[in-house]
């Protein structure tokens, strides 16, 4: 069942008293430009399916409402750990962070609870979980993951940067600056060529540890931007790297997937796809993605 509107509504405004740090001066109750709730407003979506689809969506109030608190909502356990870079500093983190997911929680001494709390969550296995499935989804994706999903992403990361919404956090952060754009390419690519390996999204797998990196890096990013930048307006842009902003990067394989399956006049997976499926949920879970946004 899908978190209740209400809850998830509080969980957005409770990000002021968890990471006041962070998110003290962020007033939740703004729509952002971002957010296209009516007709009257501009949207990037085709004409063709604009006029065919965009009415019927946005009359159902209960998924706008939803739509919007997750372009509110940012990583809630990454982003109190990233909050603490005033204390620990930007490599400390990331040191603790890489010791943890390589050996445990007890090989940091003293470690901070948001640390404990951000490991923790990602150990956590959901109910829904079937590794079995997630290491053949692993298997019959890895051909494809070494010689065509790297072009496709280096595709992905133009549309990024060339959307003003998605591509500003970066441009602030100096990420698509000269060598920063390439190596921002090749940490996310890493991630998901690296999460087909086998026994990669273990739980000291290279898999779980690049997605707990990548987490970090978008959480610095949030903190840097909200805290140290004037130019960010988040009543025109809301959360930097909001969480339904990665729900694409970890669930094209599906989608794509679940386009030729409808066109060869199916309406079910068979338990090859399935397999793809069960992998982009879990990587997609790795990388913070509530699981409201993990369809099956």
């Amino acid at each position: 069942m899908p978190t209740p509107l209400h809850v998830l509504q509080a969980q957005v405004l409770e990000q002021k008293t968890r990471i006041p740090s962070l998110y003290g001066n962020v007033d939740f109750s703004v729509v952002p430009e971002r957010f296209a709730a009516t007709l009257n407003d501009n949207s990037m979506l085709p004409p063709r399916y604009a006029r065919k689809h965009r009415g019927r969506i946005l009359a159902d109030d209960e998924k706008v409402q939803r739509a919007l608190a997750y372009t509110m909502l940012g990583d809630t356990v990454a982003d109190a750990y990233a909050a603490l870079m005033p204390q620990f500093g930007f490599k400390r983190l990331i040191d603790m962070l890489s010791e943890a997911c390589a050996h445990g929680l007890q090989a940091v001494p003293n470690a901070p609870q948001e640390l404990v709390d951000f490991i923790q969550s990602m150990e956590r296995i959901p109910d829904w979980l079937d590794m079995d499935l997630v290491e053949e989804g692993a298997r019959v994706s890895r051909n494809q993951m070494a010689t065509l999903v790297p072009y496709a992403i280096r595709g992905t990361f133009v549309a990024t940067f060339m959307n003003k919404y998605s591509g500003l956090p970066m441009a602030l952060t100096g990420a698509l600056s000269s060598e920063s754009s390439v190596q921002r390419v090749k940490e996310t690519a890493s991630f998901f060529t690296t999460a087909t390996l086998p026994g990669a999204l273990g739980r000291y797998g290279a898999g779980f540890k690049a997605a707990a990196l990548v987490r970090l890096m978008h959480s610095m990013v949030r903190f840097n931007i909200l805290k140290r930048s004037k130019k960010w307006d988040v009543s025109v842009y809301g959360i930097p790297i909001p969480q339904v902003d990665q729900m694409p990067a970890g669930t094209i394989p599906a989608f794509t997937m679940a386009f030729a399956v409808v066109e060869k006049g199916r309406k079910q997976f068979n338990r090859r796809e399935r397999a793809v499926v069960e992998l982009c949920r879990y990587q997609s879970y790795l990388l913070g993605l509530p699981e409201d946004l993990l369809p099956d």
